[in-house]
């Protein structure tokens, strides 16, 4: 049987921490028996039924005749499901450096980056502030912190990365502007950012366009991947946040394109 008491994230609970380990069973096998997944996971048929539908939701499997499937790896890899449990040292590290460049009174726009759920953790200590987000996890989070201002922003809801996306919520970010932008993307090729969901890259720039100061997080995997969509080159963000573990070429390759790069250590 699988242990999953002991998860390194802080802020996920034991149900999130089965959906990801039964994600990530399914990803590695391809194929598993959903009677073998309430054995490995002890727990009921029914309680992984219910998980393995929340998945299906969220386009990381298929549940079909007994048998969780595995989608593409580029969708697993963009649902929040799988990118929480993703490099959680790494991200925890990006966000601490993150954190030095907000000041008290500023606005900021908040993408629905897992790394900036860290960084969510702690802008009470940056208090007050104006945080403007299209991401559900975020609102729940600072919803009544002391200090902080929420404006969230509507739309179509996306399930798969529990966060609102589409042109009402273009066109509401539109009207808006913000001192800063710290925002991640799935991947890095060539200089540029990109992101499988045609829709997110719509958000996502519709916000860049919106913020005087813009701040990219991205850990060590993201230099790893691929993705379809074109979002920004890396030369347009103010500064972009590494973590330890990007390859020293990588980074001395982006530092002689002029982009300011940080490399976060762990405080």
């Amino acid at each position: 049987m699988v242990d999953i008491s002991n998860s390194s994230e802080p802020y996920v609970s034991k149900q999130q921490a089965r959906q990801r380990a039964i994600a990530d069973a399914v990803l590695t096998e391809g194929s598993v028996r959903i009677e073998a997944l309430a054995e490995r996971f002890g727990t009921s048929l029914m309680t992984v039924h219910r998980d393995l539908d929340e998945l299906e939701d969220r386009g990381l499997l298929r549940k079909t005749r007994g048998l969780a499937t595995a989608l593409s790896s580029t969708l697993v890899e963009s649902s929040d499901v799988y990118r929480r449990g993703q490099e959680t040292p790494a991200k925890l590290a990006i966000a601490q450096a993150a954190l030095d460049f907000i000041e008290p009174g500023q606005s900021l726009i908040i993408d629905d980056s897992t790394t900036a759920l860290h960084l969510v953790k702690m802008l009470h200590e940056k208090a007050p502030l104006t945080v403007i987000t299209n991401v559900l996890t975020v609102m729940n989070e600072l919803n009544g912190v002391r200090g902080i201002s929420l404006v969230g922003l509507g739309g179509t809801y996306h399930n798969w990365c529990s966060a609102f996306m589409g042109a009402m919520t273009a066109e509401s970010i539109n009207r808006l502007r913000a001192d800063l932008l710290i925002m991640s993307t799935a991947a890095i090729s060539d200089g540029m950012c990109f992101h499988q969901s045609e829709e997110a890259v719509a958000t996502k720039r519709a916000m860049f366009e919106v913020a005087t100061k813009r701040i990219l997080l991205v850990d060590h995997t993201k230099f790893e991947r691929k993705a379809l969509h074109a979002l920004a080159r890396l030369d347009e963000f103010d500064h972009v946040i590494v973590d330890a573990q990007t390859k020293p070429e990588e980074i001395e390759k982006l530092r002689s394109q002029g982009i300011d790069i940080i490399v976060a250590q762990l405080k």
